[in-house]
C-alpha cells in the first residue's frame, strides 16, 4: 500500500499568521525511538526539537533487552560502552515463546548476547546523546494539533503556543496523538489476554518462590516471580478476572491473581511499580503522510513476548534518520524518504505475526500446547533454531534491494578491518564504501559516503557500499556500476 499523497500546492492563505520555521524537524515523544532519531538527524546537522509531553522522565524501573542487532546499532554510533556499563549481559536464546534453547553456535554477530538495561537508564543515555549533539529536548511539550502546507508543519501545543518544523515525526507512543491528528488507520486486533506487571517485595524465602516458580512455568509462560534488585521482584502474572482494565491495578489484585495461578500470594507487599499491558496487535496504515511520519509505536503495537518492540522502534529510527536528513540537506534522491515505509512496514508486519504465534503458543489450552511441545521438538535441530532466533533479535532482515547476491540488503557484520572495527568508522553517521580492490572512488559523492580502501579486509566479495545504516546497498568491483548505485541511493554527485 502506498503513501497518501500529500499536495504540494501553496495554501490559500498568505503565511503571514504561522510561526517562522525555526526547526527542521520536530519529534514528538522522547523515549528510545525519539531520542535516537533524534541524535541520528543531528550528526547530519539538521536542526531539531524533540517534544515529550511528560514534565519528568518515567520513574518507575522496567527491565528491557536490546537485542543483537539494536546492539550492533549502538556500536556503529560509538554508544555501546557506555550502555553496555549499564546493563547486564545475558546468553541469546529462549527468546522464541520463552522456549528454553541455547542460542545456535557460530551466530555471525560480534555481539551475539541479550543486553538488559532499565528502560528509564537507557532512555536517559539516549537523550543525553541526542542533546550533546545540539538536539533541543522540551518536557512538558504535549502535541494539541498540527496543519501542514507545502512548506513545512505548524504544531500547536497544548498550552497554545505554535512551532513549526519542514518535518514532523511521531514517536509518541502506542497511542499516538501525531497518528490520531493526521487521521491515520490503526487497525488490528484489540486485547484478549491482559497481564499484570510489577515490582514489590515478597514474604516468603527465595528457595520456595524458585520452586513454585519452576513448577508452574511447564504449563504457564506468562508467569514469573524474578529478583529485581534492591529486594524486590519482577511479577507478571494474567490479569484475567481483574477489574477494569482501564482503572490501574492494585496490590491486591496481584495477589488474587497470585493465588489463583500459585495457590499462594507469596506475601506481596511494598510495592514500587504496578502496571498491566494486553496483547494488542495494530500497525497503521500509513508510515507518511506529506511530511508527518511515524515511527516506533506509534506505527505498530503488539504483545511483548520475545522482547521486540523497543528493538523494532530503535532500528526504524536508525532506517528513518538518514533518510529524513538526506531530503532535509537536499541530496535525497525523489524516492529515498518513501523507502522508509517500504523497508520498515513489511519488517513490522512480521514482527506482529511472530508475537501473535508466540501468544498462540502461551495459551495453557491443549491444542497450543501439543504444537508449543512439537516446536520445542523442531527447535532442537540448527537451522530451526537459528532461523527463529534471528527472526526475533533482528539481524536476518533483507531489505529487497532487487536481484543480487544473498548478502545484497543484508546488514554487515563488524568485521577486522585494518583501522580496527568496522563499525568504528560508522560513528558520523555517514555511509561507507569498503574497498577490498582499492581501486575504485567515490567521487562527487564523497561528502556524503566514506571510503576505505582495505584489501585484507574480512570480506568474501571485492567490494561493498554500506548505507548509513549498516545495510550493503551494493557488492561489485566496476565502478560505473557504483556510481548508478552512489546515485540511487546518495542522489547526484557534488559539483
Amino acid at each position: 500500500m502506498s503513501s497518501p499523497q500529500f499536495s504540494t500546492e501553496p495554501s490559500s492563505d498568505s503565511g503571514a499568521d504561522r510561526a517562522p520555521l525555526v526547526y527542521d524537524v520536530i519529534i514528538a515523544g522522547c523515549g528510545p525511538t525519539g531520542a535516537l532519531l533524534a541524535a541520528e538527524l543531528r550528526l547530519h546537522d539538521v536542526r531539531v526539537l524533540v517534544l515529550e509531553k511528560e514534565t519528568e522522565p518515567e520513574s518507575f524501573v522496567r527491565i528491557v533487552g536490546l537485542h543483537i542487532r539494536s546492539i550492533e546499532l549502538m556500536a556503529m554510533r560509538g554508544l555501546l560502552d557506555r550502555i553496555l556499563v549499564r546493563g547486564r549481559r545475558r546468553p541469546a536464546g529462549a527468546y522464541f515463546a520463552g522456549i528454553d534453547k541455547p542460542a545456535p553456535h557460530g551466530l555471525d554477530s560480534a555481539h551475539a548476547y541479550l543486553l538488559g538495561i532499565p528502560q528509564p537508564v537507557l532512555v536517559s543515555l539516549l537523550e543525553e546523546h541526542a542533546a550533546q549533539l545540539g538536539a533541543q529536548v522540551r518536557r512538558g511539550g504535549a502535541v494539541a494539533g498540527l496543519e501542514q502546507d507545502n512548506e513545512g508543519v505548524t504544531v500547536e501545543l497544548a498550552d497554545g503556543e505554535k512551532v513549526r518544523s519542514r518535518y514532523l515525526v511521531g514517536c509518541d507512543g502506542g497511542r499516538s496523538t501525531v497518528r490520531k491528528l493526521l487521521g491515520v488507520g490503526f487497525p488490528g486486533e484489540p486485547s484478549r489476554n491482559d497481564t499484570l506487571t510489577g515490582e514489590m517485595e515478597v514474604g516468603v524465602p527465595q528457595e520456595e518462590i524458585a520452586a513454585k516458580v519452576a513448577e508452574i512455568a511447564r504449563t504457564n509462560k506468562r508467569f514469573w516471580l524474578r529478583p529485581a534488585g534492591e529486594g524486590a521482584y519482577s511479577v507478571v502474572v494474567p490479569a484475567a478476572g481483574v477489574s477494569d482494565r482501564a482503572e490501574p491495578p492494585t496490590l491486591e489484585d496481584f495477589r488474587q491473581q497470585l493465588r489463583a495461578v500459585a495457590g499462594t500470594d507469596f506475601g506481596v507487599h511494598s510495592p514500587r511499580r504496578l502496571s498491566r499491558f494486553g496483547d494488542a496487535t495494530r500497525l497503521a496504515d500509513h508510515y507518511r503522510v506529506g511530511r508527518v511520519l511515524l515511527a516506533g509505536d506509534a506505527a505498530h503495537i503488539h504483545p511483548p513476548t520475545g522482547g521486540q518492540g523497543l528493538n523494532l522502534g530503535v532500528q526504524d529510527a536508525f532506517n528513518l534518520g538518514w533518510k529524513l536528513a538526506a531530503q532535509i540537506r537536499g541530496w535525497a534522491p525523489e524516492t529515498l524518504l518513501d523507502t522508509y515505509r517500504a523497508e520498515r512496514r513489511p519488517v513490522a508486519e512480521d514482527v506482529l505475526d511472530n508475537t501473535r504465534a508466540q501468544m498462540e503458543l502461551h495459551s495453557t489450552d491443549p491444542g497450543p500446547q501439543a504444537v508449543r511441545r512439537l516446536l520445542t521438538e523442531l527447535m532442537d535441530f540448527d537451522a530451526v533454531n537459528r532461523y527463529l532466533l534471528e527472526k526475533i533479535t533482528a539481524i536476518g532482515i533483507r531489505y529487497d534491494f532487487g536481484e543480487g547476491p544473498d548478502l545484497l540488503g543484508r546488514r554487515l557484520p563488524d568485521l577486522d578491518v585494518a583501522q580496527g572495527r568496522l563499525y568504528d568508522l560508522l560513528h558520523r553517521g555517514r555511509a561507507l564504501l569498503l574497498d577490498r580492490t582499492a581501486g575504485l572512488k567515490t567521487g562527487g559523492w564523497s561528502d556524503r559516503v566514506d571510503h576505505l580502501a582495505d584489501p585484507t579486509a574480512a570480506l568474501d566479495v571485492p567490494c561493498v557500499l554500506l548505507r548509513p545504516d549498516g545495510h550493503v546497498a551494493w557488492i561489485g568491483d566496476d565502478q560505473r556500476d557504483l556510481d548508478d548505485h552512489l546515485s540511487r541511493w546518495f542522489g547526484e554527485p557534488a559539483g
